[in-house]
């Protein structure tokens, strides 16, 4: 299973960078997470229809944290998945974020913009970094026997 990862767009509106995220990267991805900052209700609203699981980051307007959770637990075949952007400084963020869930295989995270790839135990922790108009960097997830990440430099 491939699962496409995103965070940190910031945009406004929606643009031909994100269209060709979605469409040529994660064109293969049977779920797209967006850990949130996505900004705009236009851009969750075309991001909702291209089958992605997401939550509201600090950046986001009204119209995005009123219908989304700053964090969520996503089953991903048998991988759980725990879903945030983050808050604060980014110095330790990753090991904060991973106590506000329970057990987990993966923590998909975002807020710092610097992208993460680190087995920690048995567990994978991965920020995808921030993807801004196809300009950054964005993440896949391969969930077999194991789940992996990959972080890809747009160009």
């Amino acid at each position: 299973m491939i699962i496409g990862v995103i965070s940190d767009t910031h945009l406004r509106m929606v643009t031909s960078g994100l269209r060709r995220i979605m469409d040529e990267y994660f064109r293969d991805a049977e779920i797209v997470l967006h850990a949130g900052d996505m900004v705009t209700g236009e851009v969750w609203t075309y991001l909702r229809s291209r089958r992605v699981v997401a939550v509201h980051g600090n950046m986001d307007h009204r119209e995005v944290t009123s219908v989304l959770p700053p964090k969520r637990t996503v089953q991903a075949g048998p991988f759980t998945i725990g879903l945030v952007h983050g808050f604060g400084a980014p110095r330790g963020l990753a090991e904060t974020l991973r106590r506000e869930f329970d057990r987990l295989d993966c923590l998909v995270f975002g807020h710092s913009h610097q992208p993460l790839n680190r087995k920690v135990g048995r567990e994978l922790w991965f920020n995808p970094g921030a993807a801004g108009d196809a300009t950054g960097t964005i993440g896949l997830l391969h969930a077999g026997e194991s789940i992996e990440g990959e972080i890809i430099h747009l160009k």
